[in-house]
């Protein structure tokens, strides 16, 4: 692979022309020194940098490899996470387990590898900034783990997993979000409107009121709970709504 000065010199050389479905080999190779993984098939480097809104021959996106790439980065992490802290309980492994395989935290390694600049997207998507956006970064960079976990195996993934999120293992926890919000931010990463909550019914007596809610969601079946008031039940309606969907909360 090339060295960093030359990899610093073709840094400055532009990135993947609009329009093209193969990367340029000057501008593969400098992302493949800041990923740390040179690719033997460059056609699965190609399709985990091409977003739907192009797609390859044959309808190619990088929507398969970013499956992959999710499941590979969850086992990876969790092992980590497993051997660096042997006497954490499980819900604070989970916790550290969900900052680490988040949308954002994808997000600023892709940036790090400068994966906005090799992206090829419909025209829609580059005049709406998409090539800054968390949720597009974040999936371009599991697509990339998935490519390198085809082209390489789990032993090559596994390094380059290690190699740019080990240092994060050890930040502080972040505090538990509030369910709706959790929600929310979902719900936008992935292009919908944001939920909506629905008054249900009401019963019991009067110094003691039940209230239902349900969240309802574009796509998906409504969730509902009940609380002592609107806002709590709305708070369990959301986490109803996570937990069924798998989401980490």
């Amino acid at each position: 692979m090339a060295g960093l000065a030359l990899a610093d010199r073709r840094a400055l050389e532009p990135p993947v022309a609009e329009g093209a479905l193969t990367l340029a080999r000057p501008g593969r190779e400098v992302l493949e020194e800041r990923i740390g993984y040179a690719f033997r098939d460059t056609d699965l480097i190609d399709e985990a940098l091409t977003h739907v809104s192009v797609s390859l021959p044959g309808g190619k996106s990088y929507q398969r490899l970013e499956y992959l790439g999710d499941r590979v980065l969850g086992l990876v992490i969790a092992e980590m996470l497993f051997e660096a802290f042997p006497k954490a309980p499980e819900g604070d492994l989970s916790r550290r387990l969900a900052d680490l395989v988040r949308k954002e935290t994808c997000a600023e390694i892709a940036r790090l590898w400068g994966l906005g600049d090799h992206l090829r997207l419909g025209e829609g998507e580059r005049r709406s900034g998409a090539r800054k956006r968390d949720a597009i970064l974040g999936d371009a960079c599991e697509a990339v783990l998935g490519a390198v976990f085809r082209d390489g195996g789990f032993e090559a993934a596994k390094r380059v997993i290690r190699t740019h999120w080990e240092a994060r293992m050890h930040e502080p926890l972040s505090a538990p979000k509030d369910p709706k919000t959790k929600l929310q931010e979902f719900v936008q990463a992935k292009g919908l409107a944001v939920p909506r909550y629905q008054d249900v019914g009401r019963s019991g007596p009067d110094h003691a009121p039940v209230f239902e809610v349900a969240v309802l969601v574009d796509g998906y079946a409504p969730a509902s709970a009940r609380g002592p008031s609107k806002r709590v039940a709305e708070r369990a309606a959301a986490e109803t709504w996570l937990a069924r969907e798998g989401v980490e909360s």
